[in-house]
This record gives structure tokens, C-alpha cells and sequence, in this order.
């Protein structure tokens, strides 16, 4: 039992690491930490949010909206640029949107 209980815990924590690890690869990677700075937390504008420690699902959600253009305005305009190009191809996909709110919500405030 003990064996199990401690197989579940390494496995979790080797998890939420790759998540760890992939989350702020994609942070980089998809150019985030331009405008909302390098830890979430300083974003370049007042009017963008922080969002290191927001709720994972909120900040999906939030990503989706913007993706589809289901939430414009004048602040989500530049990063509806990075989630699709031009052509209208996903340049965040569904799975990066998911890595990256996992990654977001984990850091602290």
C-alpha cells in the first residue's frame, strides 16, 4: 500500500512538473512575457491583465474567448495577432491554451 501511495505521489509531482516545464516553454515560446511580463506579473500596459495565480479555467476561458473574437476590444486585439495569423490559422492551440493556464495559475501573484 505504502508502495502505491508513494508510486502516485512521484508520478503526480513528475506530472505537474513537465506541466511546470512546458507551461513556461510555451510562455516564452508564444511571446507572453512581452506583454505580461516575465513572471505573469508585470504586464507592459496597465490595461493588461496580471496574470500569474489567476484561476486556470478563468484564464482559458479568457484565451478561447479571444482566439474565436467572442471578446474584442481594443486590448485583446494584439493578442488575438499571436493566438491566429492572418490566414486565420491557430497559432495557440487548444492544448497549448490548456498547458499555458495550468502553468499561469500555479505561479504566485
Amino acid at each position: 500500500m505504502k508502495t502505491k501511495l508513494f508510486l502516485i505521489a512521484a508520478l503526480t509531482t513528475l506530472a505537474s512538473n513537465m506541466v511546470w516545464a512546458d507551461g513556461a516553454a510555451l510562455y516564452a515560446e508564444k511571446t507572453c512575457v512581452a506583454c505580461h511580463g516575465k513572471e505573469g506579473k508585470k504586464p507592459m500596459l496597465p490595461t493588461f491583465p496580471k496574470l500569474a495565480g489567476q484561476n486556470a479555467a478563468y484564464i482559458a476561458q479568457q484565451m478561447l474567448d479571444i482566439r474565436s473574437g467572442a471578446r474584442s476590444n481594443s486590448s485583446s486585439a494584439a493578442m488575438k495577432g499571436v493566438m491566429v495569423n492572418p490566414e486565420g490559422d491557430l497559432l495557440v492551440s487548444d492544448a497549448d491554451i490548456k498547458e499555458l493556464a495550468a502553468y499561469l495559475s500555479k505561479l504566485k501573484p
